[in-house]
């Protein structure tokens, strides 16, 4: 027997003592990083609109890619031979690949499903292609990825009982092939998803099988896909309790403030979600006050700062121990979000400028990092329920009819 960490692990800081909500770290071969964290979402290999200088200005720690868009184009292989994604893209930090599973059953009509995987047609050229619990695996063995994600069935929310369970228990099975396949255990971490719907017994069984597979990780899947924030908490509130307290949790895609505050209530570490860049390059900002979009007319002489409550650089204390000497990175004074005006921007996108979405982009990010810092330091005092109050006050949840994400 030996007592050696896996690739990636979870360092416990604190309890938040009236909701239990974690603050702790994860530790990976790239870094050690805070949690509760966002994870910008880089899908090709690249958070669009955002380079890998202002990713780390801003806070960002994790990035998430996707294996089945990088399988596509440009190909694990030739990516292996570059050296890994994290060369590949020039990210030195961590890197979470979902399997490409998600994508395979969302964007292809034309696929057939068995017990050995899915064969489907790509979204690019047609092709005829396949993808098992061992190919997931094989292409992010390639990409180089700190977190990898078994292969499992991405299911619509609500279907029957008999048609969860079934693919339930396929993914389970696929979950220990792909442990099977895994041989990079010393650099690369493997998390289980949990699966079931809105099914108590089944999301208990797909739990419980996972958790004696003794993963470095795991996910909380097929939630944030169409069902109710009170359902999704309700799915939570029986999962949380059946994983291990000592390993990370991951709960994918979701960004709206309610819904991170309230995950990490019940014990979420980690979030992901293309929300904040794709509704940043279409000129929707997200504030502390709610949306604005930046579009609209009334902002054209508006000169205001674009959000002058919002920080560009991260006072992330890791960040700092990492860096050492921020002069290589921190510009005096430099604050995009508080120097340039709302009318400026409004120009940018008016005038289809690019750097209008760059500039909203970052700022969606940056919005969502400086919020997980806050969220953290409540955690640490024990007020992060004074601080979800806050939050759902000055967003604008508690008004009648509130437009929000």
């Amino acid at each position: 027997m030996t007592n050696q960490k896996p690739a990636v692990w979870y360092e416990h800081l604190h309890t938040e003592k009236h909701t239990g909500a974690r603050r702790g770290r994860i530790h990976t071969p790239h870094g050690v990083f805070e949690t509760p964290m966002f994870m910008p979402v880089g899908t090709q290999g690249a958070v669009k609109g955002v380079d890998a200088r202002t990713l780390k200005e801003i806070g960002s720690q994790f990035i998430l890619s996707n294996t089945y868009h990088l399988w596509v184009r440009p190909g694990d292989e030739l990516i292996a031979e570059a050296g890994g994604l994290h060369k590949y893209m020039g990210w030195d930090q961590a890197i979470l690949t979902d399997s490409g599973g998600f994508q395979v059953f969302s964007l292809s009509d034309a696929r057939k499903l068995k017990e050995e995987g899915v064969t489907f047609q790509n979204h690019v050229n047609g092709d005829r292609m396949f993808l098992s619990p061992e190919v997931a695996m094989r292409i992010q063995n390639n990409l180089g990825s700190d977190v990898m994600m078994q292969l499992d069935e991405a299911i619509p929310y609500f279907e029957p009982y008999d048609y969860v369970k079934e693919s339930m228990q396929r993914s389970l099975r696929w979950a220990d092939r792909a442990q099977q396949y895994h041989k990079k255990t010393d650099s690369q971490a493997l998390f289980g998803i949990v699966q079931g719907a809105g099914f108590r017994a089944l999301r208990t069984e797909s739990a419980q099988e996972l958790v004696k597979m003794d993963l470095p990780g795991y996910a909380v899947g097929g939630l944030s896909v169409g069902e109710s924030k009170t359902e999704m908490n309700r799915v939570l509130d029986f999962t949380m309790p059946l994983l291990p307290e000592d390993k990370p949790r991951y709960l994918m895609g979701v960004a709206a403030p309610d819904s991170l505050i309230d995950s990490v209530m019940r014990g979420i570490d980690m979030f992901d979600c293309v929300l904040p860049t794709r509704i940043g390059r279409k000129g929707t900002l997200m504030t502390r006050h709610g949306r604005v979009v930046i579009r609209n007319s009334k902002y054209k002489n508006d000169f205001t700062p674009i959000d002058a409550d919002l920080s560009y650089y991260s006072d992330n204390a890791i960040r700092t121990n990492q860096f050492g000497n921020l002069a290589q990175y921190d510009i005096p004074g430099y604050n995009p979000f508080q120097t340039l005006t709302r009318s400026y921007l409004h120009h940018l996108f008016n005038a289809h400028e690019l750097l209008g979405a760059q500039i909203a982009s970052a700022h969606n990010l940056r919005f969502l990092l400086q919020f997980m810092e806050d969220m953290r330091r409540a955690i640490e005092n024990d007020e992060l329920l004074e601080f979800r109050e806050q939050v759902m006050e000055e967003y604008g949840y508690n008004k009648p009819n509130a437009r929000l994400f």
